[in-house]
């Protein structure tokens, strides 16, 4: 049945999908990022809420795009749970607040109720920090039920024991010099015609579009998977955040790290300028190699990367193929892009790039 179905169905079903789904619209994106600011501000704790902490001593750990599935072959957070439970026991202990910011869940794949009997473990040590009101949970695309469906309560406070209040964004607000910074988070899929519209087009996507797809198992491209719209929407990112006024914008949903504005290739080329500049001829070499590693992975390279401002960051994913999950700290008056990573079988953190909240103030 399933495969008469899928024959009779498919290309209606990928002709809705390139029509209504997740192309990148930066006119659709831009109104739905300043709205969702603008309301986070006047009415706090409704669409999310405002932190402010101190230079010095806030302490964040931003996570997004777990998707944790059901221990099948399609499973993309199977291999990186014990670096996710490693990191979540390291920022608890350590008393950081935990901003997981969507996509947790993979619900567009799984039901609940699998999603929920396979990740246990990972349950309990995020329910760790909500037990210290050290917990922010956001939605994603891919986990819109938690936003929209009238269970989603009952069903969060039957997994972690009490309440779980859900937002779509979170600003954060530090002093740096005699100004306020403002740190805005979402997941990133703020203006995607599929996830993003009125609360029935989202239900409908949440509970009969994904299913649907799931079931036909016809993969849609999205920004996640697809390389050209993850560049073409963390660009547009970028471009919302650039065009504001002392504010930073930390996002997820394409599960490719940037921080300050440029992916890991851009910073490779912005080093070998140096590094040419410098006439150092081993760095030359190492970044060379390097360059040629990672040009695989990246679609292209902004044309304006050498005087891009530090205004978009984004914390990656928490399901690469290899097990290694990234994430955006901010401790200590820096903002971190960290790894997770297995070193001799152990899961160990490793900081890939930091900037101080101070620098950031005075070049945003």
């Amino acid at each position: 049945m399933r495969r008469f179905l899928r024959w009779l169905l498919l290309k209606p079903v990928r002709w809705a999908t390139a029509r209504f789904a997740s192309r990148p619209d930066k006119e659709r994106i831009y109104q739905s990022l300043s709205r969702l600011y603008a309301r986070i501000l006047a009415h706090p704790g409704k669409k999310g809420p405002v932190i402010p902490f101190g230079a010095t001593t806030g302490r964040f750990i931003i996570f997004s795009d777990q998707h944790k599935g059901a221990r099948n072959g399609a499973d993309d957070f199977m291999a990186a749970e014990d670096n996710y439970l490693a990191a979540l026991s390291y920022y608890n202990n350590q008393g950081y607040t935990f901003i997981n910011l969507g996509d947790s869940e993979e619900l567009w794949e799984n039901t609940l109720a699998q999603v929920r009997k396979h990740n246990e473990k990972t349950f309990e040590a995020e329910k760790a920090f909500l037990q210290r009101k050290a917990y922010v949970k956001i939605f994603g695309n891919h986990d819109l039920y938690w936003g929209n469906d009238p269970l989603a309560s009952l069903q969060l406070k039957e997994i972690f024991g009490e309440p779980v209040k859900i937002y779509e964004g979170v600003i954060l607000t530090v002093a740096t010099g005699n100004k306020n910074l403002h740190i805005f988070c979402t997941h990133g899929h703020q203006g995607d015609r599929s996830s993003d519209g009125n609360w029935f087009s989202k239900f409908f996507v949440a509970r009969i579009w994904a299913p649907l797809q799931s079931f036909l198992r016809i993969n849609p491209n999205t920004p996640a998977y697809d390389l050209h719209e993850k560049t073409l929407h963390n660009e547009i990112m970028y471009e919302w955040s650039a065009e504001q006024e002392k504010i930073l914008l930390i996002t997820g949903h394409t599960h490719q790290p940037v921080f300050a504005s440029l992916t890991h290739l851009e910073r490779l080329y912005k080093e070998m300028q140096q590094a040419k500049a410098d006439e150092n001829t081993q760095r030359i070499e190492e970044l060379t190699t390097e360059i040629r590693r990672r040009e695989r992975e990246y679609k292209t390279v902004s044309v304006d990367y050498l005087t891009m401002k530090p205004t978009y960051f984004n914390s990656g994913c928490c399901c690469f193929p290899d097990g290694d999950i990234t994430g955006i700290e901010i401790d200590n008056g820096y903002m971190r892009l960290v790894k997770w990573k297995k070193e001799q079988q152990q899961p160990a953190r490793t900081i890939l790039e930091e900037i101080s909240l101070e620098i950031l103030g005075t070049q945003v």
